[in-house]
């Protein structure tokens, strides 16, 4: 049967059409035992007696931009997600929703680009499923990934167990914004003279060589949608303690923020998609950053911050004129269809 040239109903009936596309597409691009079986469920080896669980839907328009795609992003989010949760993303499912008419040669792109990132990241897409809706039902193809971790070291590794400190550094591995001024130019279409590239990355390796040097990391979280300002409002919301952070010392490319100063936007909201934050014991925070630097995705790493004992349950922002502002929890969606 002649391929099309576009995505069409048939291709979600369950009949040869779905087949083909399984067969020609999917499983050719993501080859594993595992996958080939096609198997309602995969059964799959597991080196550790806990593991981390995680899901994510990916809506990004445009789905293509400048340093990523969707489907790069899919693979990018779930792994930096299980890492985060000091897990070895080891397996991964990928759901698709596309629209009738979807350009079957873009949809080849952005399983290409799945693929090409999986294998970077050493996790198996061992399953998944693919629905066709009507033209204007969707718009233009939705992912949805789950992930799978292993949780390799007992409870001594557990990163959601720990305690935070009065006194704990904290710490990110680069500048912030840079996702979310790279969508924001790529569905505006404007033209740039110095292109702002996404900084869509998976951080597991990174994670882990830090994770692997001391036990003094306390929290990690990766900064995507509402940035670093809503992740450290989120650490401190109900507890005994609070963050201060230094606005100068918070990294921010010139064209971010060139850019979001002409929008309107504030840096600190912007939806990231290769930083992580790191909460340190103040002991190991210096030997942490340095650990950072030394790899491609954490040479811009700095201290940022640290934990406070005053303003308990807030999060506050020293400005480089020495005034100190809230940073609140980000208010509605500042910039939709993000990731």
């Amino acid at each position: 049967m002649k391929k099309s040239p576009v995505i069409l109903l048939g291709h979600g009936s369950g009949g040869r059409l779905s087949h083909e596309l399984i067969q020609n597409l999917f499983i050719k691009a993501f080859h594993n035992t595992a996958l080939e079986k096609q198997t309602d469920a995969a059964i799959l080896p597991f080196p550790s007696d806990r593991l981390a669980f995680t899901t994510d839907a990916f809506v990004v328009n445009p789905l293509f931009f400048p340093g990523g795609d969707i489907g790069k992003l899919a693979i990018a989010g779930t792994v930096n997600d299980l890492a985060v949760s000091g897990a070895k993303p080891l397996y991964l499912s990928a759901s698709f929703i596309i629209e009738e008419g979807f350009s079957f040669e873009e949809l080849e792109k952005i399983v290409a680009s799945m693929a090409t990132e999986a294998q970077s990241a050493g996790i198996q897409i061992v399953t998944g499923d693919t629905k066709v809706v009507e033209k204007g039902k969707c718009d233009r193809l939705f992912i949805t990934t789950s992930g799978v971790g292993a949780l390799i070291g007992g409870d001594k590794k557990n990163i959601n167990e720990r305690v935070i400190q009065i006194g704990d550094k904290i710490i990110i591995n680069g500048s912030i914004g840079d996702h979310g001024m790279a969508v924001m130019a790529a569905r505006n279409e404007l033209s740039l003279s110095a292109p702002i590239l996404s900084d869509c990355a998976c951080l597991h390796e990174l994670i882990y060589s830090v994770t692997e040097l001391t036990d003094g990391i306390n929290f990690m979280r990766d900064a995507t949608r509402g940035g670093l300002g809503t992740v450290i409002t989120e650490v401190c919301e109900n507890q005994a303690f609070g963050a201060l952070l230094y606005d100068e010392a918070i990294p921010v490319s010139e064209n971010v923020r060139g850019m979001c100063e002409l929008l309107g936007f504030d840096p600190l909201y912007v939806a990231n998609e290769g930083k992580v934050v790191f909460i340190v014991s103040s002991t190991d925070a210096e030997k942490v950053v340095e650990q950072l630097r030394i790899h491609p995705k954490g040479i811009e790493a700095t201290i940022i911050g640290e934990i406070v004992s005053h303003h308990p349950g807030q999060a506050w922002l020293k400005t480089s004129f020495g005034s100190t502002r809230v940073i609140d929890m980000l208010a509605g969606e500042q910039l939709p269809r993000i990731c």
